[in-house]
């Protein structure tokens, strides 16, 4: 028997290759599938099921190029309704992998088609249990999806009959694999590994430690954020279906000259650079939205980008690929190509160009006491915010700039000093503001980790989180 787990961290996803006797299965794929193929190959195996535990919102399953490459049936559980072929598993039904098997627990409450695929061994014995986001480690699937005409306190409710039915009755010693490990956003707090066992969940999970169902109701659906914008669009594609991976790469991989960028700039394009963040902000092309490959990626495009919108690109040398790879992972389909010979190219032929003043936490310190029309503006999520920020600081989460209207108040008048945590979202939001016209600003480097250690700056917390 041989299990691997291929994490893909920028999605914190968890996809799985399981193989026995000449027989393998893929559960949850990513939509470029080239490492299931090879690890096949490696393996001297067939490929012969592509199990899915749900609908996927935060990325776009490779299910259907797969299938296209291995004919390997698609296998959804109950409810799914789909709009190309699949087979639907009953409850329990059982699957064989050469010497193992694969059973369906149908696993209702994350969403109504979720399901688990517990693996039993040689020997007919409970082994391991991909659990894709109905049970995540420290964590469980939020109740808040795709609900219908289901309410998430009822979707929740479902969930803790699959939970205390199906999945908290196994064994102890039984390995949990599930679908998302930490960053994810389709838990509340996903804990910091990837895999985990049933008894562990059992002791230390927060869901689980909820023996009533009301209980269980209030603490899985207290504090729940807002869901990522894009997470109906890349569910209802992979509901639906898509074009294959390979045609979006033809399409997308077209190298533009100077000239070339420049023309498509008059129509209605978004310029997309993915360069370090670092990079971006010494230079680029005016109106160009930062959305480094160093940081959560395809979070932020999905989060940022409109999906109706054509985009080109500009890539450090030799990125193109990634990061279109890194696009469809999430639904982009939309590029039309990139500038051939990246930002130098650009600076090479003369075009004008555009920066983002970065200054020290010093700069900022010695600024707050003189000028009347400065603003602190702290673009991470409200809850680091009530952790700790700058005294009057104005906060505007970093996924809420998708909406220009978010910004209408900062005008010329204003000096905006944008920060995040650590840098990253600071010099995406810095990049927004520019395109809608806003460019009296600067970025603090090192954000409020570096922030909160700058004499002269008071750090306030909200009350709620006081000691």
């Amino acid at each position: 028997m041989f299990i691997k787990q291929l994490y893909t961290n920028c999605l914190s996803e968890a996809a799985y290759f399981i193989a026995s006797d000449g027989e393998a299965a893929v559960i949850d794929p990513v939509r470029d599938i080239d490492a299931y193929l090879e690890l096949a190959k490696e393996q001297n195996v067939t490929i012969k099921y592509i199990f899915e535990t749900h609908f996927h919102a935060d990325f776009v399953s490779g299910h259907l190029d797969l299938a296209a490459a291995t004919q390997a049936p698609i296998v959804y559980g109950p409810n799914a309704e789909t709009g190309f072929p699949v087979y639907l598993a009953k409850d329990e039904e059982q699957f064989k992998i050469g010497k193992i098997t694969l059973k369906v627990l149908h696993t209702p409450g994350h969403t109504l088609e979720s399901c688990c695929y517990l693996l039993l061994d040689e020997n007919q014995q409970p082994h391991s249990i991909f659990t894709g986001d109905t049970l995540f480690v420290g964590d469980v699937g939020r109740p808040d999806l795709f609900s219908g005409n289901l309410s998430k306190e009822e979707l929740a409710g479902l969930l803790f009959d699959s939970l205390n039915t199906k999945i908290k009755t196994l064994p102890d010693h039984v390995t949990v694999y599930p679908a998302h490990g930490p960053g994810s956003a389709c838990g509340k707090n996903l804990g910091p590994d990837t895999y985990s066992t049933i008894g562990d969940e059992k002791s230390s999970n927060y869901a689980l430690l909820a023996n009533e169902k009301d209980e269980f109701i209030q603490v899985v659906t207290t504090d729940l954020t807002a869901p990522p914008s894009y997470f109906p669009v890349n569910a209802k594609i992979n509901k639906e279906g898509y074009d294959a991976l390979q045609a979006i790469m033809e399409k997308s991989l077209k190298p533009l000259t100077v000239a070339d960028f420049k023309r498509k700039m008059k129509d209605d394009v978004l310029i997309l650079d993915t360069r370090n963040a670092n990079e971006f902000a010494e230079g680029f092309v005016p109106t160009s939205i930062s959305i480094g490959l160093e940081g959560r990626f395809a979070e932020w495009a999905g989060s940022l980008l409109p999906f109706d919108q054509e985009i080109i690109l500009v890539t450090a040398p030799g990125q193109e690929e990634e990061t279109v790879v890194r696009l469809a992972r999430v639904g982009f389909d939309n590029v039309s190509g990139y500038l051939e010979g990246g930002y130098q190219a650009w600076v090479d032929a003369g075009e004008d160009r555009d920066l983002i003043i970065s200054i020290e936490p010093d700069e900022l310190a010695m600024d707050i006491p003189h000028d009347p029309n400065l603003i602190v503006l702290d673009v991470r999520k409200p809850a680091e915010y009530a952790d700790g920020h700058v005294k009057d600081a104005q906060n505007l989460t970093l996924s809420d700039m998708a909406d220009p209207g978010t910004m209408a108040d900062f005008d010329d008048n204003h000096n905006l000093y944008v920060h995040c945590a650590g840098g990253y979202r600071s010099i995406i939001a810095c990049s927004i503001l520019k395109r809608e016209g806003i460019h009296n600003l600067r970025n603090v480097t090192g954000g409020f980790a570096k922030i909160k250690e700058e004499q002269g700056i008071e750090i306030v917390k909200e009350k709620n989180v006081l000691n």
